[in-house]
């Protein structure tokens, strides 16, 4: 997926937390699992980075 669509998912589910924090608190289990979606995205995100990087690497 490319980085632009990851930022953009990121940023999506950082609000979604944030709000669902507001409203069942930071300990909930809907807080717990939006945090773990985001660092899925978050993970993701820092995979396509090293590859851009490796390909910038061995150009």
């Amino acid at each position: 997926m490319p980085k632009r669509n990851l930022l953009i998912l990121i940023e999506q589910k950082r609000m979604e937390l944030v709000d669902t924090v507001a409203k069942t608190g930071l300990n909930s289990a809907a807080a717990m699992k939006v945090s773990r979606e985001l660092d899925t995205l978050l993970n993701a995100y820092q995979r396509e980075q090293g590859k851009q990087q490796k390909q910038s690497a061995s150009r």
